[in-house]
């Protein structure tokens, strides 16, 4: 399978920037939880759209900032994903939470990478190492600038 990040807008009109960072952090992201990038996909959309979706596919009839499916069985440590992330979710939980649009956004990005590495966030103490894995892996992206020789850092790993 070809290793691939990609990023679509469903029925929003957004532009996410530094497109290239963005892609090889979250291909850090991947290969400091251990496992190999195969495919992911992110498509930005809005609280309506994405609530269909939940209702549609979960069963779950309210609005949520990220839902994420795997492509790929995790057998073989290679994670492939579909990742639908509310643009309208974002932005209300970045002014709820204190933070900036992007950061909200990036954090919602790896917590759907981090879903598709195996980590839930059903139950209090499942949320509590959710959110630090998180953390954990947004301060890798302030540690360096575009452009990163992955295949460097995955030595080091």
């Amino acid at each position: 399978m070809a290793e691939s990040i990609l990023f679509f807008n469903a029925d929003v009109d957004y532009v996410l920037r530094d497109k290239r960072k963005i892609r090889a952090w979250l291909e850090l992201c991947v290969c400091k939880k251990k496992r190999r990038l195969g495919s992911l996909t992110f498509v930005f959309c809005s609280d309506g759209y994405l609530r269909k979706m939940n209702k549609r596919f979960l069963g779950h009839d309210y609005n949520t900032d990220i839902i994420t499916f795997a492509l790929h069985p995790d057998t073989d440590k290679t994670i492939s994903g579909e990742m639908y992330i509310s643009i309208d979710r974002v932005k209300s939980n970045a002014s709820d939470y204190g933070v900036s649009f992007i950061a909200e956004l990036r954090r919602v990005m790896v917590h759907g990478v981090l879903h598709l590495c195996g980590l839930n966030d059903k139950t209090a103490a499942e949320t509590t190492k959710m959110r630090a894995e998180e953390n954990r892996l947004m301060a890798l992206l302030e540690k360096f600038d575009y452009p990163i020789n992955i295949n460097n850092l995955k030595q080091t790993t």
